[in-house]
């Protein structure tokens, strides 16, 4: 019985992380039942700088959503972004033979939309249908079976740069994985946190990552506009490390801990702990400071991806429903308010919905791609009917183990945390508040005693 279990797997390659999560499909739900998590170091903006880097981190998150799962998977679905995708929206007109729509007629208009100029080093990634028309009636869904004699077919094309997708295979294949589907995170981590209504009234979901922030815009419920920006949150790392002088692993768990967007919030006057460079002491900042390096980058991010809607031609009034903030730096507190005054329009943080027995670890912001993707991988795996690993083969005298974590592979967890700061095990814990030293005692006994 064991050996008929439907297995996907998704494998989110980012700048900052590469998640690997494996899912059993029972009952047209997914019950994730494996999770790998592993610091990325060969990525910039998105694109793989270095294979073997990157190849080691999908090695190490994937080997350890395997043991979780007890089982051994041999291909994935998995994403990809940077500034080498491009977007277009396009249109096909066919003659419909024996005047009523046959799949074989929608599949020639598609071909007909996709008859468009591209860079050769590009290739088409997708190709969205929008919406089809039949003799001048629009907005039509499903046309199979329908009479006619002209259908018009409106696609959304998206493409990225040919080297750029070989890299991301290569770096999977080196780790005996095969690649199912390369797909344009923008949009799995769409569809793993908006409602239909909100594609239906018109909406922007701005995905920021560690190194690019992804665009998708909807309208009448499809896809209009996708972009990427290759600003993100590690330009505000960089940032808060430069003003703080501390180095930058420190100052992402500061910002991640700690990061404010707004100035003009309560509860700011918290101090905190800042480790300084070489062999200095660490110092104490207010978390009102943090925000006046923080917000600022943080604005230009929405600033950039409202100059990118203007030029798309997407201006405030289409977007009915406003905007969907997701991806991790979207936990950053007041980032919801910041970018209700950019955009003009009401804003939320978008969690992914409800996945079978998705725990609470996972309905997180910084989850959205990964989850999209394990929704598109079971898409495929129902329409192919083809299981994405096997359960490992055990004894009946064999007892289930835990996963067992090797030493290089050991990850701290952090300490409990405010507000809604995520717990991330990539993380070093939270530091340990040290005593106050003798002038600190001498000086509150003076205020107390005297």
């Amino acid at each position: 019985m064991a050996e008929n279990k439907q297995y996907v797997s998704a494998l989110d390659v980012g700048t900052s992380k590469v998640i690997a999560l494996i899912g059993e499909v029972v009952a047209d739900e997914i019950n994730i039942v494996g999770m790998g998590l592993a610091e990325s170091r060969g990525l910039k903006a998105g694109m793989v700088t270095n294979i073997d880097a990157t190849a080691q981190a999908i090695h190490q998150a994937m080997s350890e959503a395997e043991r979780m799962a007890e089982c051994k998977i041999t291909s994935v679905v998995t994403g990809i972004s940077g500034n080498h995708i491009r977007s277009l929206n396009s249109q096909g007109v066919v003659k419909i033979k024996d005047g009523e729509v046959t799949k074989a007629d929608i599949e020639r208009a598609k071909d007909t939309a996709k008859a468009v100029n591209i860079p050769p080093d590009h290739q088409i990634l997708h190709t969205v249908v929008q919406e089809y028309i039949i003799d001048n009636q629009p907005g039509v869904r499903e046309p199979i079976g329908m009479s006619g004699v002209r259908l018009d077919t409106r696609v959304h094309i998206i493409t990225g740069a040919v080297t750029a997708l070989q890299n991301v295979q290569k770096c999977i294949e080196r780790c005996g994985l095969k690649v199912d589907e390369i797909m344009l995170q923008p949009l799995v981590s769409a569809d793993a946190v908006l409602t239909e209504d909100e594609k239906e009234l018109g909406v922007c979901v701005i995905d920021i990552g560690g190194g690019t922030t992804d665009i998708a815009v909807y309208t009448n419920g499809a896809i209009r506009h996708t972009a990427v920006i290759p600003i993100a949150g590690d330009l505000i790392t960089r940032d808060l490390a430069q003003a703080l002088r501390t180095p930058y692993t420190a100052a992402e768990r500061i910002k991640i801990f700690h990061g404010v967007a707004l100035e003009n919030l309560e509860g700011l006057d918290e101090m905190v702990e800042v480790p300084s460079v070489g062999d200095r002491l660490p110092r104490q900042i207010s978390r009102r400071t943090l925000a006046s390096v923080i917000g600022p980058r943080v604005e230009e991010i929405l600033e950039l991806t409202l100059n990118e809607l203007r030029r798309a031609g997407f201006p405030e009034e289409v977007l009915t429903s406003g905007i969907v903030l997701t991806g991790g730096a979207s936990l950053l507190r007041g980032v919801v308010e910041l970018a209700e005054d950019v955009f003009n329009l009401p804003a939320r943080i978008g969690v992914p919905q409800e996945v079978g027995t998705l725990s609470d670890r996972i309905r997180n912001p910084r989850y959205a791609t990964v989850i999209g993707l394990l929704h598109a991988a079971k898409k495929r795996a129902q329409q192919n009917g083809i299981s994405a690993g096997k359960p490992n083969r055990r004894t009946s005298n064999t007892v289930a183990e835990k996963p067992v974590i090797s030493k290089n592979e050991k990850r701290p967890t952090p300490s409990p945390r405010e507000d809604n700061e995520p717990n991330d095990l990539l993380l070093p814990p939270e530091p340990i508040p040290r005593k106050p030293s003798w002038i600190s005692r001498t000086i509150n006994w003076m205020k107390n005693n005297l």
